[in-house]
């Protein structure tokens, strides 16, 4: 891996779309009735926690690419009904952030993103924009975990994208994925 911040960024990026589908695949297991059941966390239920965590996506990679998007991202605070349409969903706002962060140059980090809000348009150093995003997944995904923990359901293990032991499975997943170690660590 690239010692840049950028190269970090990019590792992160794919860091959070592989703990995205692990966690996915982990709550497919569940029956429809499971996945919206009522649980102890931010948000009621996995459904939701999920949903959310979509949402934000969307408002953030939006920002990211320069776009307007803005509060409306939230306009609907479940706009998944299933898992199934959630990851479809997740999937394409992942491979959207990891575009952005594949392109990424020290320049761009340091420059500015426009967060468009309620009331104003917030700017954001861009490296701290990402760090935000990927502070706040791994916070929520947390949240889904334990209550994943909660089910017949055995959580998938979230944090261990560096671990020579996670090997086979890590390649298996990337597969999956379409994406191969040396893509992971060194740039497409």
């Amino acid at each position: 891996m690239s010692a840049s911040l950028s190269g970090a960024m990019r590792a992160m990026a794919y860091n959070n779309a592989w703990a995205n589908h692990r966690l996915q695949a982990a709550c497919a297991l569940l029956s429809q009735a499971e996945f919206e059941a009522p649980r102890s966390g931010f948000f009621p239920s996995l459904k939701a926690t999920l949903n959310h965590i979509l949402i934000i996506d969307w408002f953030y990679v939006d920002a990211l690419e320069g776009g307007s998007l803005g509060p409306a991202a939230w306009a609907n605070q479940l706009p998944c009904a299933t898992l199934a349409e959630l990851a479809s969903e997740q999937t394409r706002v992942d491979r959207r952030l990891l575009t952005f962060c594949e392109a990424l140059t020290e320049e761009a980090l340091n420059g500015l993103s426009r967060v468009r809000r309620q009331d104003r348009v917030q700017v954001e150093r861009t490296d701290r924009l990402l760090l935000h995003l990927f502070q706040h997944q791994v916070h929520h995904r947390g949240q889904a975990h334990a209550m994943l923990s909660a089910t017949s359901v055995k959580p998938p293990q979230l944090d261990e994208f560096f671990s020579v032991d996670e090997a086979p499975l890590r390649a298996a997943e990337f597969a999956e994925l379409g994406w191969t170690e040396a893509r992971v660590w060194s740039g497409p």
